[in-house]
């Protein structure tokens, strides 16, 4: 089979020093893990001038977008990495799903505003990354074997040569608001309960966005955010209009390695405290909460379904429960449930069985996205869907877009939710979905 090729380049920790090279390209992407302030990741993935842009069409089925991504795959070929060399990426795809993509998979009505207008799905077929390994402190160019050798030239001088000075910047013009005011967001939490009673369902993820007029380079904020709010799910990615994607995600989605599946929901959330005694009784009431572990098993339950679609049967299993993983600004509730790909079956029909992720729709997901669709008064863009890779080998790792921003014709939003069950209140929901991107919204006015 033919074989990857490699460039080594000095390891930088932080990928900002090769990304500011190339952030204006075609193209250009980072999926950060943000070390080392967040301690869970270990690869950071850049690349930008992609062989292909692959958008959704207007009228196309998911089924028929994530046909075309498979033929993209097919289409740059099977390779190799050089033996005993582990990287999650040997040439492929990476970009982005909106949680809005769901619509192009199943049956749902459309009542929330597309104000926002952005793509339900920009991924770029990839020859070439850079690949920041943070446990082995390496940083090298992985080459796919179809790239030129001229193209691997210029690349290899974009990466060796001074960077130049970068004085750009970022401000917002107000501070941001949110859309809806206290009273919108209780009518809307009372249906829901409402709906929970009627037995329509379990839990439902309530949102709210929040925006504010911007201008400047949104690379700048990213920077200012990653300092801020580093987790191991962060991302840019520059789209051709000029917007950017800013993503601050700590949740896993699916990640898919050697035929084995992986996801962590999280479902359970408690604000973190300057004063560590308070600190850690937020964490400890969190750990203890039967509501908040009820929330969480109904989504790990729902997953399991999930995976069963595409996993060999009996592999589904759910090896880790109500772990507690803690960020600058919030302690959260994680699980983990696993299983085996079938043989007949691939990531992308992972992502068709099982997109978007059903902690950040409730359950019954169908019936709960369909609730959201009437509730939220706009569609929620890049909010909770993914960043993802997909290589040619079939790994791919993606993320739940949570904590993530859209720049977009002069205007920055983000969107913050919680689980609403039948326990809940609309008080401390509210507060909750305020909490999640506080330290987002803060970090930006101080800019």
């Amino acid at each position: 089979m033919p074989t990857c090729t490699l460039h080594p380049l000095p390891y930088q920790q932080d990928p900002a020093f090769h990304f500011a090279r190339l952030r204006s390209a075609p193209g250009a992407i980072l999926l950060d893990s943000a070390r080392p302030g967040a301690e869970r990741g270990r690869f950071d993935l850049i690349s930008a001038w992609p062989r292909r842009h692959l958008q959704a069409e207007p009228q196309e089925t998911g089924a028929g977008y994530l046909r075309r991504l498979r033929e993209a795959l097919s289409e740059l070929g099977r390779a190799d990495l050089p033996e005993g060399v582990t990287l999650p990426f040997a040439g492929g795809l990476m970009g982005y799903l909106s949680y809005d993509f769901g619509r192009r998979l199943e049956q749902l009505p459309a009542l929330a505003v597309d104000d926002l207008e952005l793509p339900d799905a920009q991924l770029g077929l990839y020859d070439w990354a850079l690949v920041s390994d943070h446990f082995l402190q390496t940083s090298q160019l992985v080459f796919h074997p179809s790239l030129e050798a001229d193209e691997r030239a210029r690349l290899i001088a974009v990466f060796e040569a001074v960077p130049g000075l970068d004085e750009s910047h970022f401000r917002l013009l107000s501070p941001m608001r949110g859309d809806s005011s206290a009273a919108h967001y209780r009518q809307a939490f009372d249906k829901v309960q409402h709906y929970i009673h009627a037995g329509d369902c379990y839990q439902i993820n309530l949102t709210q966005r929040f925006r504010a007029p911007c201008q400047g380079d949104p690379w700048q904020a990213y920077k200012a955010l990653r300092k801020a709010c580093p987790t191991p799910f962060s991302g840019y990615q520059q789209l051709a209009d000029g917007s950017a994607l800013l993503s601050f995600s700590p949740e896993r989605f699916m990640r898919v390695s050697e035929g084995l599946v992986e996801t962590r929901p999280i479902k359970g959330t408690r604000p973190r405290s300057a004063d560590p005694t308070e600190d850690a009784r937020n964490a400890a009431e969190l750990r203890e909460s039967r509501k908040d572990r009820a929330e969480n098993l109904m989504i790990v339950d729902l997953l399991r379904n999930d995976l069963g679609r595409t996993c060999e049967i009996g592999t589904v299993k759910v090896p880790e429960l109500f772990s507690l993983e803690s960020y600058p600004n919030v302690h959260h509730l994680v699980s983990s449930v696993t299983g085996r790909l079938a043989a007949d079956k691939d990531a992308l029909d992972l992502i068709a069985g099982s997109f978007p992720g059903g902690s950040i729709t409730g359950a019954p997901k169908i019936r709960a996205m369909q609730i959201i669709d009437e509730l939220e008064p706009a569609r929620r863009a890049l909010y909770c869907g993914s960043l993802l890779y997909l290589d040619v080998r079939g790994e791919m790792d993606s993320s739940i877009a949570i904590r993530s921003l859209l720049v977009k014709g002069g205007q920055i939003t983000c969107w913050g939710g919680g689980a609403v069950v039948a326990d809940s209140a609309w008080e401390s929901e509210y507060e909750e979905s305020i909490a999640k991107v506080r330290v987002l919204m803060e970090t930006l006015e101080a800019l």
